[in-house]
């Protein structure tokens, strides 16, 4: 017995959401049966004129078959319309079910390091699929099935006219099937070079101060034109491959319609026919052969459909989704690590060698722990461990004794106040970037957020405040002002455990001692804080100590007791006035040389 192919799951999440809107399509195949019918409307309508009213010379009948033929091609086209709303409809259906699922599957893909081609083009294949879903050529799959019932007519009227019809239809289908084959490499070169050149500019847009600065702007110039044209070249290539064959399809199409006037003219001068059928035949050929004229045209726009759902399915089967855990009651601060391992997301068939090994610490609520070490030591990467982007390879990370995947994303989000070494600004307000793009925030506690990070008065002083888009205070803020709207975008929301990533490294002594009174005001507020110390003497406010050492835990205790046992000067860092000394200051080279092999930057 042969076996059944096993079903791939994110091809059958996509099939999945086609059925939900499965009786958005019966409908459509409903009035595709009585636009199709009503369309031998003007068939009958031309043999009646042709053959009895221009013979019986009938006003009164003319008039009122005009009358009724000119109503029912009202009653097509509204169902016509009706049909085509339906459709819009069911791919906006469609695109409900999975935008969710693949917003999702994107960010987890991209947190967890991978940039591939599908996380990159994730939400635009979803947004081609629905295209595919709601264009006419879903119209032309449900009006196909009419084509040999209309060329069954034709060969009714007459053999001749059969043939020739039956002869171009034939025709037409091999355009259509070579259409499909020499044009699908073409247009999918085409779809890549275009993504690639689209990503080229967005990263160039990006970092248009950097390429303006370096005086790159040539240079950069010319690479995105060399990419465009690349693009340009493979979509002229594939257009030309789609479009040689949609004009031979028109072309042919028309000599069709000749040949069968030319037939039918020689029926009827052979007496084989009437002229009203002879024109009748050549409307219906005409409606017979629509659909995969429409097919042909439209196939570039199927085929990018196609191949859109097969990397959206290798998306989904990559980043299976999640089943939300039951809802914990607030936990909390208790930070635990239990002999953690940490290995990196590896592309499949590739293995990563893990950053962190054996790692085993526990902070108490009101408690602030500082971790340095050399580049590469795995700061950084403890920091996504810490909340729950990188999940351990072996070992438990827990909050209030439960694990962190014991969570759900959502309410473990709320839990964490995160700082990144590279702050983001996302399109909106400052005030929504504060809070983190809730829908409806909470004022006063974006305001909270704002003065605990020392940024209320900076804000205030933009053009239009809280409210101000950051496109336009963009080019009015310095690193240090976006790094401090970070930190209050990781205050807002009452958070358990802050993690802050290199929190001063653009800080200006302002905004350095902002930083340790939100440090302060959170170990006083029963709140955990961990810190990826860019120098030893960015550990100021900290009591506890850790020291990473090529992923291993090298030392972890009371800050003194580090100090002392591991520092040759911790002195320095004890006499730091104010918090972190700057990058570059007289203190900052004494703390460095105070622990040769621990400073650096984060790893």
């Amino acid at each position: 017995m042969a076996r059944t192919p096993p079903q791939k799951p994110g091809l059958e999440e996509i099939r999945a959401a086609r059925r939900a809107v499965r009786s958005l399509f019966w409908l459509v195949g409903l009035f595709s049966f009585f636009v199709n019918l009503l369309m031998l409307i003007g068939p009958v309508y031309m043999i009646q004129v042709y053959d009895r009213v221009l013979g019986s010379r009938s006003m009164e009948t003319l008039v009122a078959l005009t009358v009724l033929v000119g109503f029912l091609y009202l009653i097509m086209a509204v169902l016509d319309v009706i049909r085509s709303r339906i459709l819009v409809r069911a791919g906006a259906r469609f695109h409900e079910k999975l935008e969710e699922r693949v917003f999702t599957a994107v960010q987890d893909k991209v947190a967890a390091g991978f940039h591939d081609e599908s996380a990159a083009t994730g939400l635009r294949d979803l947004e081609a699929m629905r295209k595919a879903l709601s264009s006419p050529i879903v119209s032309a799959c449900f009006d196909l099935p009419w084509t040999p019932l209309f060329l069954l007519l034709i060969a009714f009227f007459h053999p001749y006219l059969g043939a020739v019809a039956l002869l171009g239809g034939l025709v037409l289908g091999v355009f259509a099937l070579a259409n499909q084959f020499s044009s699908r490499k073409a247009v999918a070169k085409a779809a890549t070079m275009g993504a690639t050149a689209q990503q080229l500019a967005d990263g160039m847009r990006r970092n248009a101060e950097l390429i303006q600065g370096l005086g790159m702007r040539r240079s950069a110039f010319g690479k995105w034109v060399m990419m465009q044209r690349m693009a340009i070249s493979s979509e002229l290539y594939a257009s030309d491959k789609t479009g040689g064959f949609s004009s031979a399809t028109r072309a042919f199409r028309l000599a069709l319609q000749s040949a069968m006037l030319g037939t039918g003219a020689y029926l009827v001068l052979d007496n084989a026919l009437t002229p009203g059928v002879m024109i009748a035949a050549s409307v219906i050929m005409g409606r017979a052969l629509s659909p995969i004229e429409t097919l042909i045209g439209q196939w570039p726009l199927v085929q990018r459909a196609l191949q859109a759902q097969d990397r959206l399915g290798g998306l989904l089967e990559e980043t299976p989704e999640r089943p939300e855990p039951m809802p914990l009651a607030r936990p909390k601060a208790k930070l635990e690590v239990q002999a953690v391992t940490l290995v990196p997301p590896a592309v499949p068939g590739q293995v990563s060698k893990p950053v962190l090994q054996g790692l085993n610490f526990t902070l108490q609520p009101g408690q602030a722990l500082g971790v340095i070490g050399s580049s590469g030591a795995g700061k950084s990467s403890l920091a996504r461990a810490l909340i729950g982007v990188w999940h351990p390879a072996a070992g438990k990370i827990r909050l209030d004794g439960a694990s962190l995947v014991q969570y759900g994303m959502e309410d473990l989000g709320r839990y964490m106040g995160y700082l990144p070494q590279q702050v983001a600004l996302f399109d909106g307000t400052i005030g929504e970037n504060i809070a983190r793009l809730e829908q409806f925030p909470d004022p006063d506690k974006i305001v909270a957020a704002a003065r605990k990070a020392a940024v209320h008065e900076m804000i205030l002083q933009l053009p239009q405040g809280y409210d101000t888009p950051v496109q336009i205070a963009s080019s009015r803020l310095s690193g240090g002002q976006v790094q401090r709207i970070g930190l209050a975008r990781a205050l807002y929301g009452d958070p358990l455990l802050l993690v802050l990533d290199e929190p001063n490294s653009n800080l200006d002594n302002d905004g350095s001692l902002a930083l340790n009174q939100a440090v302060a005001e959170a170990r006083q507020d029963g709140r955990t804080v961990v810190i990826m110390a860019h120098r030893p003497a960015a550990i100021q406010l900290c009591d506890m100590i850790l020291i990473l050492d090529q992923g291993v835990q090298r030392a972890f205790g009371p800050k003194e007791q580090v100090l002392r046992e591991h520092l040759q000067n911790p002195q320095v860092v004890r006499a730091a006035p104010g918090g972190p000394p700057q990058q570059g200051s007289p203190q900052d080279k004494q703390a460095a040389a105070a622990a040769p092999g621990v400073s650096g930057k984060a790893g």
